[in-house]
């Protein structure tokens, strides 16, 4: 039997594990995301350790250049995490493993993760989005990952911003108050002095849920996926997910008919069955696939 590595190359940790499926982790470490050498290094000496595998895939953050017949395949470009743009990641893993190397966006993967084992099963359109230190987000439409000029980036459209409301400017380095810039967990820590993990005032998430809920209800205008998948560490909060079930449903505002809007939406945007496992088991997933090189 064909076994598989896996690393979800996360902007604050690296998730890496080897083995076939949930069911089926052989060896699995988490290394927090430091330098680009020693990050990498790192993860090398894990799969050294952790025994042989067929192939390798990455789901990183972004942007990444996904293009097997480009250039600067492998790499992650424009990131605004310092020290990480332009780092080469997959053609390095691929050389010093000696394995092929299937590579995409770490929501990518996480979405390819919860559609072959978890909340997106027999859904053919979907989104998996992750609210966390960013905002990003993949998933399929017609049982194909969401790809195309580059790849989809989720946290970086524009949503209202009440500015009497919230006269925080965002944290975006490239569009300050763009989604990932109101919304993240950076934003939130920006605009309230503290980590979200610390923030337990109702004004807090409030606001945090109608920011999402703004995002949300673009993306289902656009892409009218079958089910959205929420995860990352700020979706742990208590209570958020039921407020933005509320807000998406104000927002549409009845436009939208459909049993799972007019049924309380629990099961229409909802959280990760994989939990925080989604990505590296997604990463698994996409080495299994056709398309590693």
């Amino acid at each position: 039997m064909s076994v598989f590595g896996g690393i979800e190359a996360g902007g604050t940790k690296w998730r890496c594990a080897v083995g076939t499926g949930p069911d089926d982790v052989r060896a699995a470490e988490t290394i927090p995301t430091t330098t680009p050498a020693e990050t990498i290094d790192r993860t090398v000496e894990f799969f050294e350790r952790a025994g042989r595998v067929d192939a390798v895939g990455i789901g990183s953050f972004g942007p990444v250049d996904r293009d097997a017949e480009s250039p600067t395949w492998g790499q992650i470009t424009t990131t605004p995490k310092p020290g990480w743009a332009h780092t080469v990641v997959g053609p390095e893993i691929r050389r010093r493993l000696s394995v092929p190397v299937a590579f995409d966006t770490d929501v990518n993967a996480a979405a390819l993760g919860e559609h072959r084992w978890g909340a997106a099963q027999g859904l053919d359109t979907f989104c998996y989005i992750t609210v966390g230190t960013g905002i990003g987000g993949g998933g399929m439409a017609g049982g194909k990952l969401l790809h195309g000029l580059v790849h989809p980036e989720f946290g970086h459209v524009r949503i209202p911003h009440d500015l009497d409301r919230d006269p925080f400017p965002g944290v975006c380095p490239y569009h300050g108050d763009c989604w990932e810039g109101l919304a993240s967990g950076r934003a939130i820590e920006g605009r309230w002095g503290r980590p979200a993990t610390e923030l337990i005032d109702e004004a807090v998430w409030e606001l945090e849920a109608h920011y999402l809920a703004l995002g949300l209800v673009s993306v289902i205008g656009i892409l009218s996926p079958q089910r959205i998948i929420l995860g990352g560490g700020v979706m742990t909060a208590p209570g958020l997910l039921k407020r933005i079930h509320r807000d998406v449903k104000d927002l549409l505002g009845g436009y939208v008919e459909s049993p799972a809007v007019d049924q309380g939406m629990a099961g229409y945007i909802t959280a990760p069955s994989l939990g925080s496992q989604s990505g590296v088991l997604g990463a698994i997933a996409l080495a299994s696939m056709d398309g590693a090189t």
